[in-house]
């Protein structure tokens, strides 16, 4: 296998809500934070676990677009004024390292191959695992606990 790179979510969907007041926000659905606690409050544009005393934008967002029985959207954080997506080379962030994960493969057309529930301390061996089957286009992490989307997985 050639490696594998964990991207952050693309921040330009985002960039709207940015400096918004909380009414404008809640009619979007989006709802701001204030951390008071880390772990606990983690970015999916900077992959890491935001400060406290930082704002977060806690908001609704399709993680899988596919146009399958998977196709998914689920909560997420992102850290208020995040705007460059982090990249992790064969390296797994901390954000994922200190949680449990629910891991699952996906294929081209966007069909569940393989999943498993890890300790994000392991999810280095599991991600050769998966990868190594060639029918596995990308994977998802999901914070198993609860159920967020984490980060997507795909082979370097």
């Amino acid at each position: 296998m050639s490696g594998f790179v964990i991207r952050g979510l693309d921040p330009a969907p985002f960039l709207g809500f940015y400096g918004q007041s909380d009414a404008a926000l809640a009619e979007r659905g989006v709802v701001r934070m204030r951390v008071d606690a880390t772990p606990g409050f983690p970015c999916r544009v900077t992959l890491e676990d935001v400060a406290p005393g930082a704002d977060v934008l806690l908001l609704n967002f399709e993680h899988l677009p596919v146009a399958t029985p998977y196709r998914s959207r689920h909560a997420i954080f992102v850290r208020e004024g995040a705007d460059a997506p982090a990249v992790f080379e064969d390296v797994v962030p901390d954000v994922l390292a200190r949680r449990l994960l629910s891991v699952r493969a996906f294929d081209a057309a966007g069909m569940m191959t393989d999943a498993d529930v890890i300790d994000g301390m392991d999810l280095a061996p599991l991600i050769a695992r998966m990868l190594a089957d060639p029918a596995v286009a990308y994977l998802h992490a999901h914070n198993a606990k609860r159920g967020c989307f984490a980060a997507r997985i795909d082979r370097r």
